[in-house]
């Protein structure tokens, strides 16, 4: 059987693109409490800025300044070489990862470039803004669309399929990521009771350092080359 090898990237992967990150320093975005611009009931309550947010983060993707880096042409460029079965699996909303070629793409928390109806849960690709008047295409009514983004409160998507995937895979390797935010913190343990070995690839050694085999700390442009070149 041919190996398997499953990556996690997180935002680390995407800051040397230039892209801003979710939160400030200080936690906050425009001086508003990040849960007022990513939770269902901030969706609720002010519809309008919640719409602004998504579709100013969305017109800074699609800007021309954003665009793929080192690592995520690394990681596109041994998914293409890989003979075993490669899954990336992000937390990320932007889509510099099929950007940069990667084809087997998980996104656990949803995309930028796509919008979703609340009735019927539809999802549509759009790299236009939207707003209250925007009319949904499936059911033709204003103000039925929303970010398909996965907000705070809210289920990351595909998870029963991630999980097949980290029981399977012979190789786990995180990218990017904090370690702090759940369920993608727990990832590395259920890989680890497969018997997979793990593997941190980081800017820092994170809170779950203990939890890897081995972990390999720079900036991911660096790291990933490095490392992914060496599996090769």
């Amino acid at each position: 059987m041919p190996p398997k090898i499953v990556v996690l990237t997180g935002a680390g992967i995407s800051s040397e693109s230039g892209l801003k990150t979710f939160r400030d320093n200080n936690g906050l975005w425009e001086n508003h409490r990040v849960e007022e611009v990513a939770t269902p009931d901030a969706f609720k309550r002010n519809p309008e800025l919640v719409y602004r947010f998504y579709n100013l983060r969305r017109q800074q993707l699609l800007s021309g300044e954003v665009k793929p880096n080192k690592a995520h042409t690394e990681l596109a460029l041994f998914e293409k070489k890989f003979q075993g079965e490669f899954v990336l699996v992000t937390q990320n909303v932007d889509n510099l990862h099929e950007r940069a070629g990667s084809q087997n793409v998980i996104h656990m928390h949803g995309e930028l470039t796509k919008i979703r109806c609340v009735h019927s849960g539809e999802v549509f690709e759009s790299l236009l803004d939207i707003d209250e008047n925007s009319i949904c295409e499936c059911c033709q009514k204003k103000g039925n669309l929303r970010p398909h983004i996965v907000w705070f409160g809210e289920i990351p998507l595909f998870m029963d399929e991630i999980q097949k995937h980290l029981s399977e895979c012979q190789l786990f390797i995180s990218v990017g990521t904090s370690g702090n935010v759940y369920p993608a913190a727990g990832f590395v343990e259920i890989a680890k009771s497969f018997a997979a070995k793990t593997v941190e690839l980081n800017m820092e050694k994170t809170i779950l350092n203990s939890m890897f085999d081995e972990g390999y700390y720079g900036p991911a442009t660096e790291v990933v080359e490095k490392y992914f070149a060496r599996l090769l």
